[in-house]
């Protein structure tokens, strides 16, 4: 095919295709805080199966609605299955359905409890009528064939950038919202189900980007960025079309796509946040080796573009292993501890049950108890913002562009920073203005390899305005393509220059621990300590006397006659700390956080754990002393200070379910306080601390944790 470069307009649209560059065509609606968005801070939802309709038992899901004081629920109405009687051609109705009307049912029961309702839909797969009728809305593989489904091969994979989503989708969902008015519309695997080859999006591709569709997933190639941005856009103009539709027949509702996320999240979450008034973290629950706290996570990554408006948790009540055991139960001990680290990291609890039929009705008293908790301390829980003063940034322009396991470093510093028990917020790199960091004292970039001349000019007016910064291994050392700089793009801020090289992967390295500089605090009995995997060479700017970790360079590891170090005391830094006037620059040219996720060294933890102290230089706004781990989390309500603690000590941390909860022993706990309280309480043991003042300070003593405890501090 002949190149089409010189096409001004082409020229203009591949220059759009990295996430730090691109800018989507989506109109932003306004936070719509007048509408019912921020009221519901419970959220149930049932998933209906096809052969619901007329055996399972409405009036027993409503009293449940009612007893967990549910106030928001999402139904199952179209889309794959319709559970109403539809009556656009080729919505496949339930064969169940008869003449009764189930989504309509749990509607109307939903709105006498004064419930808000939004429609569940799913377009990802079609019925053979569909195939047959209309064979350009399947998706297709890359050899041509249309796809059958991988789980179901009698349904067919729909492609979600062609006509199935954006003609047929939007009559089911008209429909929907017409018939019932419902309040918005929530999307399951709107985004589609890997790549497409069908002629709608080969056409639509070579209309807009001149190139055929892209063979390859590396982005380096040109046809692969350009495919990113236009798939990107095409999604971003679904959604436009289905958000618009719906309010022109119910300008009260909108659409609700189940998307989002952190670094690895396949849609910009800068746009998303501005165009969304509301959106759901679908992390349900753990699945192999991860931690409880990756449900907090999501909902610090949603709130890094979202800000204040509302975000909800789903969580399942069953296993969430990749053997789909959907009608499955999980442990009450771990369906608890998942939600409650979502809810002490901001995130409204939404349980999710597949089928109304109940095999095992276990997990019943378990969402119960937990709403009713919830439901009598709302007013504790509508936080207006986080106190924290550290955060840490993520990047999808990094995941997308330079890749290599960049999450990992992400989760390795996450870890250190829940075992020192310091509170903190995560920030997008396309949000690095003054008033997305300006709350915070420190950013950390765990690894943020790719970072463009703007982004990184952000960053040193951050620390021109007194800001900190804590960096490791190849951040900034790419722009926003992925391409390699000459030189880090933060250079002078880190007192470091690339010195032409990347050890990939070093075996039997250490480091030896020089002036005992307050990042050391701890090791003061080791003279050295292993070093991580991968480092970069650097050399140093100007003059950097008796730095406190230097390389000990990797020496042979077998035979074991052969085990010593060649080089003792190479001098060269591993760690550069810099103070800036009010500022202070932690920069680890190894990859301290991907080997601490990967092996959970304790000295790495330390580290870690020291440059945040050390760059912060200013008193934590909670501190937390005692034995165990736990998610620490600070609030601001209306009224009220609330820190949250939740008790992560147990032999099932990194690898669920748990079995039952260890209660924690006494922790000690200071809290910054802006004025004299009226009163602290604690939440859950609804135990009066005695408590002591002091210097702006509050001082408690929480006798034991079970699974979480809130601190509330009345102002």
């Amino acid at each position: 095919m002949p190149s089409n470069d010189q096409d001004p307009n082409r020229r203009d649209f591949l220059r759009t295709t990295a996430f730090a560059a691109s800018t989507f065509a989506v109109a932003a609606h306004p936070t719509d805080t007048a509408g019912w968005f921020d009221r519901p801070m419970r959220w149930a939802q049932l998933t209906l199966v096809e052969n619901d309709p007329g055996t399972y038992d409405l009036n027993f899901w409503l009293d449940y609605f009612r007893r967990t004081h549910s106030d928001a629920v999402c139904l199952s109405a179209g889309g794959c299955v319709a559970y109403y009687p539809t009556k656009v051609p080729l919505h496949y109705r339930s064969q169940w359905l008869a003449n009764t009307d189930p989504f309509g049912d749990l509607v109307a029961g939903c709105r006498k409890l004064r419930m808000v309702v939004i429609a569940r839909t799913d377009p990802h797969a079609a019925h053979n009528d569909v195939a047959d009728a209309h064979p350009d809305w399947i998706a297709v593989d890359a050899e041509g064939k249309m796809r059958r489904h991988p789980v179901m091969p009698e349904l067919w994979v729909t492609c979600a950038l062609g006509p199935y989503n954006f003609e047929f989708m939007t009559e089911v969902t008209k429909e929907i919202v017409s018939s019932y008015q419902v309040d918005g519309v929530f999307s399951n695997r709107w985004t589609g189900s890997g790549m497409c080859y069908c002629e709608h999006c080969r056409q639509n591709f070579h209309a807009a980007a001149g190139m055929d569709l892209p063979r390859t997933t590396n982005p380096r190639e040109p046809s692969r960025r350009a495919y990113i941005a236009w798939r990107q856009q095409r999604l971003f103009d679904l959604w436009h079309l289905w958000d618009s539709e719906i309010r022109a027949i119910s300008p009260a509702a909108c659409y609700i796509p189940n998307s989002g996320g952190g670094a690895l999240a396949d849609l910009d979450m800068k746009t998303i946040g501005e165009r969304a008034p509301i959106l759901f973290a679908d992390r349900q629950g753990r699945s192999g080796v991860a931690a409880p706290w990756a449900s907090g996570k999501s909902g610090k990554e949603f709130r890094s573009t979202m800000g204040r408006k509302p975000i909800g948790g789903i969580f399942s009540v069953g296993f969430e292993e990749p053997y789909r055991w959907k009608d499955s139960v999980q442990s009450g001990a771990e369906v608890r501890l998942w939600a409650l680290d979502g809810i002490a990291n901001g995130l409204r609890p939404w349980f999710t049950k597949f089928s109304a039929t109940l095999y095992d009705r276990r997990w019943l008293p378990v969402v119960e108890d937990l709403y009713g908790w919830l439901y009598r301390n709302e007013r504790y829980l509508r936080n207006q913002q986080p106190l924290a003063r550290v955060a840490i940034v993520y990047s999808q322009q990094t995941a997308q562009f330079y890749g290599r396991k960049v999450e990992d470093h992400t989760l390795g510093y996450y870890q250190a920073l829940i075992e020192a028990r310091i509170p903190f917020e995560m920030v997008h790199d396309r949000l690095l203005d003054a008033a997305h960091v300006d709350p915070f004292k420190v950013l950390i970039f765990p690894n943020v390899a790719a970072l463009s001349a703007r982004q990184c000019d952000e960053i040193r007016e951050f620390v021109k305005r007194g800001g900190s910064i804590v960096a490791t291994h190849e951040t900034s050392l790419y722009d926003e393509w992925g391409n390699r700089r000459a030189d880090f793009g933060l250079a002078d801020l880190f007192g470091a220059s690339y010195d032409g090289a990347v050890d990939a992967r070093m075996q039997n390295s250490y480091l030896q621990l020089g002036e005992r500089h307050p990042i050391l605090h701890g090791l003061d009995n080791a003279g050295r300590i292993i070093n991580g995997v991968s480092r970069v060479h650097t050399r140093t700017i100007g003059s950097y006397p008796n730095p406190p970790l230097t390389l000990i360079p990797s020496y042979p590891d077998l035979p074991m006659e052969e085990v010593f170090p060649r080089v003792t005391r190479s001098g060269i830094p591993e760690v550069f700390v810099r103070e800036l006037g009010k500022s202070r620059v932690v920069y680890f040219p190894w990859d301290i956080d991907r080997t601490f996720w990967e092996i959970l060294a304790a000295d790495h933890g330390t580290l870690m754990r020291n440059a945040v102290d050390w760059a912060t230089n200013e008193p934590r706004p909670v501190t937390v002393t005692g034995p165990g781990v736990l998610d620490v989390t600070i609030w601001r309500q209306k009224e009220s200070l609330t820190v949250h603690l939740v008790n992560l000590t147990n032999p099932m941390m990194m690898k669920g379910p748990i079995r039952e909860f260890i209660p924690s022993p006494p922790q000690e706990v200071t809290i910054r306080v802006p004025a004299k309280p009226k009163r602290v309480r604690l939440l859950v043991s609804a135990h009066q601390p005695a408590v002591r003042e002091a210097a702006g300070e509050v001082t408690l003593t929480v006798p034991s944790i079970l699974d979480h405890e809130v601190i509330a501090v009345e102002l």
